[in-house]
């Protein structure tokens, strides 16, 4: 069982460094920052491809400009690296900065058709998301399910980062009752400094309060290297009781491509 891993477009020289640290032909997912540029989008894709690795660009809907700019950058990607799917996320300004109000926008208007993309990757978020209400997060997915189906597109789905194993489990048992057995990347912590996997927990509303801190042995020291194995052990457990299907996992690189690749490389993976 292996993993995928994540990179910005200005830190994708980690993944040159990081290079005899990584399976050949792992999935690494190119973020959409609204800091960076459809060039170094592109130069990253173009990058981890030569690395002999599979790019996975993140079209983020909401902060594409028109159709035309959606377009051209797909067509970007596949000249530069011939991405073998993309995933397709809402994005996170609050207003759109051109036609698409979300990912199902952006997949109803035919571009996947058109650039005969066959694989895509779609989020989920275990703990909720801090401006959808579970009801309308539920429906999407099953539009996007449906959509995709009808359209002959595979899909697999990725979590977003979450610090409680136990909401992973539970989500994922929610998931699998529904009748959806495609493929799920469970978003796992590599090792980071506390403070920065706090700091990301803040940024994406993720649940990181002293309890949930406690339980999984974040470190008093915040500048200290939190470890991913209690949560890991927890998640295990927690998987145990119930049917989870199809599932990989996906390594948020907090602390580095570098670090997540070399811990890694001793990880038995996910159960």
């Amino acid at each position: 069982m292996g993993y995928t891993l994540e990179i910005t477009g200005k830190a994708v020289r980690q993944i040159e460094a990081a290079q005899a640290l990584i399976p050949p032909g792992t999935q690494i997912n190119i973020a959409f920052l609204g800091n960076e540029t459809h060039a170094q989008r592109v130069n990253a894709a173009r990058v981890i491809r030569a690395c002999g690795f599979q790019p996975v660009p993140i079209l983020s809907a909401r902060r594409l400009l028109s159709e035309a700019d959606a377009s051209q950058l797909i067509s970007d990607y596949q000249n530069a690296a011939a991405p073998e799917r993309f995933l397709i996320v809402g994005g996170d300004p609050e207003r759109p900065q051109g036609p698409y109000q979300n990912a199902m926008a952006l997949m109803n208007s035919g571009i996947l058709g058109r650039f005969g993309i066959k694989t895509v990757g779609i989020v989920a978020y275990p703990e909720g998301h801090p401006a959808i209400a579970p009801p309308a997060l539920w429906a999407a997915l099953d539009w996007k399910r449906r959509f995709l189906d009808e359209a002959g597109i595979s899909f697999e789905i990725t979590t977003q980062f979450v610090l409680d194993p136990l909401a992973i489990a539970a989500w994922l048992a929610d998931l699998r009752a529904r009748g959806i057995d495609t493929l799920v990347r469970l978003g796992v912590n590599a090792p980071a400094p506390a403070k920065r996997l706090l700091s990301y927990a803040r940024m994406f509303g993720t649940k990181a309060d002293a309890e949930i801190c406690a339980r999984y042995a974040m470190p008093d020291d915040r500048d200290a290297i939190a470890a991913p194995e209690p949560f890991l052990t927890a998640l295990d457990t927690a998987l145990a009781q119930i049917a989870p299907g199809r599932i990989d996992a996906h390594l948020y690189p907090f602390g580095g491509i570098g670090m997540a690749a070399g811990w890694a490389q001793g990880w038995r993976g996910l159960s």
